[in-house]
């Protein structure tokens, strides 16, 4: 009975990997470039083989969360760096940024989620070793909490 209920818990693991992978992708594009994100999740929802097997919803709810607390995020993140944010590798400072995210306004993620997820994140599209200083800057991040202004969530 345990491996069932561990199975039937599994599936939305991996469905929110999968939209993470995606966030990551469409965060890079959305500050690369510039385009509206909704335009950009639209083209993710239309184009993007892997958003078939992902959550959607957290997808969208990321990049929208991402987007609208862009500034909150960016600020509490350049204490947490050792260059000044301009200069941070463009796949590294999409896959701090959504992390961070879900480190400030996500609180039912466990910060130890967060922090494996975007290691693996950077990993996967990041530059050989990038990986390292995305688990420095988010291991900083969690010991110091920096909250919500306000005590916003």
């Amino acid at each position: 009975m345990a491996d069932d209920a561990a199975s039937a818990k599994a599936p939305p693991l991996r469905a929110r990997t999968r939209a993470r992978r995606s966030a990551v992708q469409a965060l890079y594009q959305w500050l690369f470039t510039g385009y509206p994100m909704e335009a950009i999740i639209a083209e993710f929802e239309e184009d993007r083989a892997t958003l078939k097997k992902a959550d959607n919803d957290y997808f969208r709810a990321v990049l929208r969360g991402c987007e609208d607390n862009s500034g909150e995020i960016e600020q509490a993140l350049e204490p947490l760096l050792d260059r000044p944010l301009a200069e941070l590798d463009p796949v590294e400072r999409a896959v701090l940024h959504l992390a961070l995210y879900e480190l400030r306004h996500r609180p039912e993620l466990p910060a130890a989620v967060v922090l494996n997820e975007a290691i693996d994140l950077a990993k996967l599209f990041g530059a050989e070793g990038s990986y390292k200083y995305v688990n420095g800057v988010l291991d900083l991040a969690i010991k110091t909490r920096n909250p919500p202004p306000n005590g916003a969530a």
